[in-house]
């Protein structure tokens, strides 16, 4: 009996598509939509902390793995290393740590939604904090538009005075997600201004700051934490994923996209996550939204889209006189 193997223009083709940008951003979405179903599993059994610290550590020694195989080094300046802790507080520790937190209380998809308002909360910081970002119609059309599809995922319709004991929760898991956008908003042109010139490359870089950033978490953890009774193996699967796909993977694949096809293309993979994210919470954890949650996360990535110039309004010709 002859064994089939495949021609050398099948593998050709299959190489090809798999170091295709658009794969890669393909893949980069379904790892971060499915993230929030990790988290919601993970903290099932998991105080947001140790989550946060197991996320942490398996990102972190497959780049550092990957690293050392390839015979690189981490960086050694310390100045650098203190930018770095920085950005990882801002980018890794406190946001992930207040996904866990939020998990607790409200659905995976519903994480997935809210965390679609992360990009305007870099153009509020990177205005705020870079000289060559300056406002105009468009983003600033944008932000307000951002911000009214925020309100309508919170359903601010709704008086307090009416709300159950239930949705003060939701409210208050949608808040730490707010929260936790608003991180990475903030670290990201953080990371632009005092990372992103260095001379080292996007692994080294991503590595150190996954490790400076599990820091903290080693020592909180054990202060603040009692040891898991009882994880199981979805949980442990979970976190595993969480970190090894991710984290690491995902950082991988994201700075593939930037340098294939640019960080404006990059960045557009945030518009297709909340999708990923609803359709993995209703199939793999049975979860129910309420009609003005999708509605929302169409408005939020809409006025994304204008901030980071990917739609543009039309401009009245001007006249010369």
């Amino acid at each position: 009996m002859s064994v089939l193997s495949p021609s050398p223009t099948t593998s050709g083709t299959v190489t090809r598509v798999l170091s295709d940008w658009r794969t890669k951003f393909v893949l980069l979405a379904l790892i971060w939509g499915t993230s929030f179903v990790f988290i919601k599993i993970g903290a099932e059994a998991l105080p947001p902390i140790q989550l946060t610290l197991g996320r942490m550590v398996c990102g972190a020694l497959p780049l550092l793995a990957v690293l050392l195989l390839r015979g690189g080094r981490l960086p050694r300046s310390p100045r650098l290393w203190g930018h770095l802790f920085v950005t990882a507080l801002l980018l890794n520790t406190v946001p992930f740590t207040l996904f866990g937190y939020a998990a607790q209380l409200i659905p995976s998809a519903l994480m997935g939604i809210v965390n679609a308002s992360t990009p305007l909360f870099a153009v509020v910081f990177s205005m705020l904090l870079l000289a060559d970002e300056r406002p105009d119609r468009d983003r600033m059309l944008g932000l307000v538009i951002g911000f009214v599809g925020v309100l309508t995922v919170f359903g601010v319709w709704n008086s307090l005075s009416e709300v159950s004991v239930r949705d003060q929760d939701a409210l208050v898991g949608m808040l730490l997600v707010v929260g936790a956008t608003a991180c990475y908003g903030l670290g990201t042109p953080y990371l632009r201004r005092f990372v992103a010139g260095s001379s080292h490359g996007a692994l080294e870089l991503s590595t150190l700051q996954l490790l400076l950033g599990s820091v903290p978490l080693v020592i909180l953890a054990p202060l603040v934490t009692d040891a898991p009774a009882d994880m199981g193996w979805r949980v442990v699967a979970s976190v595993v994923a969480l970190g090894a796909l991710g984290t690491g993977a995902a950082y991988i694949l994201q700075y593939a996209i930037v340098r294939a096809a640019g960080a404006t293309v990059a960045t557009t993979v945030t518009y297709v996550v909340p999708v990923v994210a609803i359709a993995a919470g209703i199939v793999l954890m049975g979860e129910t939204l309420t009609w003005n949650q999708p509605l929302g996360a169409v408005v939020i990535i809409l006025g994304a889209a204008l901030c980071q110039g990917v739609l543009r309004t039309r401009r009245p010709p001007s006249r010369e006189t």
